[in-house]
């Protein structure tokens, strides 16, 4: 085990005996090479975690989402200027013919709300959910403004796939993304019910209680009350079964493979060209978030600003309700992710604690 790996070994072993983590995962490439694949604690009680314990990391699974429409817009598949109703003609109703695949990438689309009242059983329903994205009338004119679209970035890109493939975005990245890197049954959109077996078991830490304060400051337009990204909702089998796009259900080592293969060639694979990383890479939007209300700048499906908290420049990725969280930093070559089992964020949590002392390790 190199040097680096003993210490997240170690820090990570700390963080489960202290208690502030339950179950974690880590992996971390260098140009390419493996430098850290290390796990500690337990996937559910009596349950160890393991390389291949499938770890549900909610919105880290954009990235994931992002990469398959990038992999497809790289063979000719989709354009991201193109409209999203020239592949789902449904969806130009109420002032919507004019939004790009890139104003949804960038969560610019203007359609990040939904009804108050969604169920947990709508939220699954994949014809139900596009249904409601047809008849939604813009928050702003698609492309003038940017603000989160929490769940239904899912949908946006997700129809736009299966409308332009005939494949469930699921399909699409078994088939195009985890297979030819080698890792089928890693990265999922939606967890088959013969691999629910493999899935670790969420738990609620401090993540409650921040999501009570943000859906005060208004987050409920985005996530109604009933489909918030909690531990509850998130260990039903029929939800984490699903093909929620906006989500992700994944081991670390695939993830930060499938980071690395964006930058460059790992295996003889490399997912998009040099040409176009610089653009799904590059800042997408300006000014402040208005979901967030503050600033909060975005690639084309990713956030940009990586680690959080000591940013470095041209970094981009994905992190999740609870604190899972992949990225890539093309500047250093590296690529990074950490999955978790229980919901809890800050400054002491396994993302923060592991990416400082991989950037001061590596002396970067």
């Amino acid at each position: 085990m190199s040097q680096l790996a003993t210490r997240v070994q170690k820090l990570i072993d700390t963080l489960v005996a202290e208690g502030v983590e339950t179950g974690v995962q880590v992996a971390v490439r260098h140009h390419g090479e493996v430098l850290v694949d290390v796990v500690a604690g337990e996937a559910a009680p009596g349950r160890p975690m393991e390389r291949d314990t499938l770890v549900p990391s909610h919105s880290t699974g954009k990235g994931v989402t992002a990469t398959v429409v990038h992999v497809l817009a790289e063979r000719g598949a989709l354009g991201y200027d193109t409209p999203i109703a020239a592949h789902w003609p449904e969806f130009a109703a109420n002032g919507k013919a004019g939004t790009t695949l890139r104003h949804a990438l960038a969560h610019q689309a203007g359609v990040p709300h939904l009804p108050h009242d969604l169920t947990p059983e709508t939220l699954v329903d994949w014809d139900a959910m596009c249904a409601i994205l047809e008849a939604a009338e813009p928050m702003w004119e698609p492309g003038t403004a940017h603000g989160y679209h929490g769940w239904t970035f899912g949908w946006l890109l997700g129809e736009t796939v299966r409308r332009a493939t005939g494949r469930t975005i699921g399909e699409v990245l078994a088939e195009e993304v985890a297979a030819p890197l080698g890792v089928p049954g890693e990265l999922y959109i939606g967890v088959p019910k013969e691999e629910l077996g493999r899935v670790a078991y969420l738990s609620d830490g401090n993540w409650n209680a921040l999501v009570e304060r943000m859906m005060a400051a208004g987050f409920d337009v985005i996530v109604p009350d009933r489909a918030r990204p909690t531990a509850e909702l998130t260990n039903r089998p029929e939800v984490v079964g699903a093909e929620l796009a906006a989500q992700g259900t994944v081991t670390a080592r695939a993830l930060a493979k499938m980071y690395a293969a964006l930058l460059g060639e790992v295996d003889g694979v490399r997912l998009v060209s040099p040409e176009r990383l610089a653009e799904i890479g590059a800042e997408a939007t300006t000014g402040d978030d208005r979901i967030f209300g503050r600033p909060q700048q975005k690639a084309l499906g990713w956030f940009t600003g990586f680690p959080q908290g000591a940013e470095r420049p041209g970094t981009f990725g994905m992190n999740g309700s609870g604190g899972s969280v992949g990225f890539a930093d093309p500047v250093n070559g590296l690529a990074v992710a950490i999955t978790k089992n229980h919901m809890n964020v800050g400054p002491h949590t396994a993302a923060a604690v592991v990416t400082a002392a991989v950037y001061e390790e590596l002396g970067l």
